[in-house]
């Protein structure tokens, strides 16, 4: 079985094979998450999204996800992906869903043995808090990711708090 540990902390300093951005479907940063990221590996970074092919400027769309080289980060990998603006986005929770799975699957084609996620769409895009930690962690105690050692690092005691007790009473989706 996978290992799910909260850390309460910077996620640019994650020991982890990859790191997973909560970006925009541009890929090319922006603020919260996605800005320190951008902030800390580097222009590589930015670099290394500008190659990923965009359609009508859109590199990610939302719930899916995409990767690049990590730029100065120590992860191997940054992990791009987009979840929903809540309230705008139609089926909200299937594409938060399918974010991370498409992160965690990324990773393990990659080889990757461990991954550090955001908290995604909690944000800008408005996601509530309670249900997007229910998700998220439901998707990843799934068993196809059992070889991953999953990290979600959280900003502040408040989200630490909500993804600690949502890891407490979890059960996988099926």
């Amino acid at each position: 079985m996978n290992r799910i540990t909260i850390v309460q902390g910077d996620i640019t300093q994650a020991p982890v094979d990859a790191i997973v951005n909560a970006a925009n479907s541009r890929m090319l940063g922006g603020g919260g998450v996605d800005g320190a990221i951008h902030r800390a590996a580097g222009p590589a970074l930015l670099e290394a999204c500008k190659k990923v092919p965009a359609e009508n400027g859109v590199r990610c769309p939302a719930g899916e996800a995409r990767i690049t080289g990590a730029g100065n980060l120590k992860a191997k990998y940054v992990i791009h992906t987009v979840g929903p603006k809540y309230g705008i986005d139609k089926d909200p929770e299937i594409l938060l869903a399918s974010a991370f799975r498409s992160s965690l699957d990324l990773a393990l084609a990659h080889g990757c043995k461990s991954i550090a996620f955001p908290a995604i769409s909690c944000g800008v895009y408005h996601y509530p808090p309670e249900d997007a930690a229910r998700i998220s962690i439901s998707v990843c105690q799934g068993p196809e990711y059992d070889a991953l050692d999953i990290y979600f690092y959280l900003f502040g005691d408040r989200m630490t708090a909500i993804w600690t007790a949502a890891l407490a009473k979890a059960e996988p989706l099926l």
